[in-house]
């Protein structure tokens, strides 16, 4: 049997900068953190007082009337997220549902802790005032699949719907299980993407008490800093961030514009430790040689990588490790740029992996490598890499990479090709 192509005909992602994909993108390439202390949570008794937060949220929902009043409240912001997310991508393709067979559009959409937000109110509503005072909707509202099926009602999909829950890996998993999915022939079109929102009082607290966020609450936009030997740790980040995977000829058959194709797809597990990575990059590296042999090219045509990149001593120097190995270091791939966009949008969890296909496809089709930004002092213990520090750089790609690690050992790169 020959695989089906897979294609991106359309993106959408809710960001520190706002919603719309070329907020983000111009955000980036300009060098622009959007890194800040929060407003949304109690900053008493926190560690940790600053993050990535999708701020203007809210209020470009009213004006922009994005989401109903009346839906908003039955939903977690996570699940707000990832419709908004959705939505914009689904315009963005020009995808018209009315001439579909909803059975063979399928939704692959999921979050890495579901809903945050919800739980910690009711759980006060709770303590409080006893356990009939919960709301009826508490449980549909914090179930982490409750994205996927919003924007499955909201769109009128039925064909396949799943949510992936691999932490950090979570939306790399759902684009590589979407471009399966079409190559095998069990849908036309499919959404996939993910959402995230644990910036709230438990998350913030829980993932400061494990140490494993930046503490630079005095300089909250040079928090993130991946390869740099000053780096402390990683920076919480939220939002959504959607893409419309589609079968090449249905695409061309509509006439859609076609950013990208999905060519490639690796995955693996550390079977390490629950929460870092295996030191020697092993996984890792099988995930992108994975990738690399799905696409069936050599290591060296790949451009660009969006590195996993968050920040954390082990974390940066096993992945750098890692791809060194499969790639060479600037010794023997003088081409290869490497970049963690994470150092401007901190790290979304689930809905990262997502976003960084974003990243990867509009470097693919403008030509503009995005920085890692704060690598004022590479630490020697990374690889001699180019990682683009501080300033985007022009730079041809044909192939580029995006990687996702999770707590719990869960890899997954996904590997994109220019059309």
């Amino acid at each position: 049997m020959e695989k089906r192509r897979a294609v991106v005909t359309g993106m959408g992602i809710v960001s520190p900068w706002g919603c719309g994909v070329d907020k983000f993108w111009n955000s980036l390439i300009q060098g622009k953190s959007g890194v800040k202390t929060y407003t949304r949570i109690p900053k008493d008794g926190q560690v940790v007082t600053f993050g990535a937060e999708a701020t203007s949220f809210e209020q470009e929902v009213t004006e922009k009337q994005l989401l109903e009043p009346k839906e908003m409240k039955r939903m977690d912001r996570f699940t707000q997220f990832g419709c908004v997310a959705a939505d914009e991508a689904v315009k963005d393709s020009k995808l018209d549902m009315t001439k579909e067979d909803p059975y063979r559009v399928g939704v692959i959409f999921g979050s890495g802790a579901g809903g945050f937000d919800t739980f910690e109110k009711q759980h006060i509503a709770m303590i409080q005032r006893g356990p009939t005072k919960c709301s009826p909707f508490t449980i549909p509202m914090l179930i982490s699949n409750m994205a996927c099926g919003r924007i499955s009602i909201r769109l009128g999909i039925k064909g396949l719907s799943k949510s992936i829950t691999t932490a950090c890996a979570t939306s790399a998993h759902a684009i590589g299980d979407a471009m399966r999915a079409i190559q095998y022939g069990d849908a036309d079109v499919i959404v996939a993407g993910g959402s995230e929102a644990v910036m709230t009082t438990l998350g913030m607290g829980a993932f400061s008490t494990a140490r494993t966020l930046s503490r630079r609450n005095d300089e909250p936009q040079k928090a993130s800093r991946p390869y740099d030997i000053d780096r402390d740790g990683f920076v919480m980040g939220e939002g959504g961030a959607c893409l419309i995977i589609e079968e090449l000829e249905h695409a061309l058959k509509r006439g859609a514009k076609i950013y990208a194709e999905v060519v490639g797809y690796g995955q693996t597990s550390d079977a390490y430790d629950m929460v870092a990575p295996d030191p020697t990059g092993a996984g890792g590296a099988k995930a992108m040689e994975l990738a690399v042999k799905d696409a069936n090219i050599k290591p060296e045509e790949v451009g660009y990588i969006n590195a996993h990149g968050t920040s954390t001593h082990l974390g940066d120097i096993a992945e750098s490790l890692a791809i060194k190995k499969v790639f060479g270091d600037l010794s023997t791939n003088k081409d290869l740029k490497v970049s963690s966009t994470k150092s401007m949008h901190g790290h979304m969890i689930g809905a990262t992996g997502a976003a960084e296909s974003i990243v990867c496809i509009k470097v693919i089709n403008e030509g503009i490598i995005p920085p890692t930004i704060n690598l004022d002092n590479q630490d020697p213990e990374v690889a001699n890499l180019n990682y683009v520090p501080n300033k985007a750089i022009e730079g041809k790609v044909d192939y580029a990479l995006t990687n996702s690690f999770g707590f719990g050992g869960h890899n997954a790169s996904v590997l994109f090709k220019k059309y």
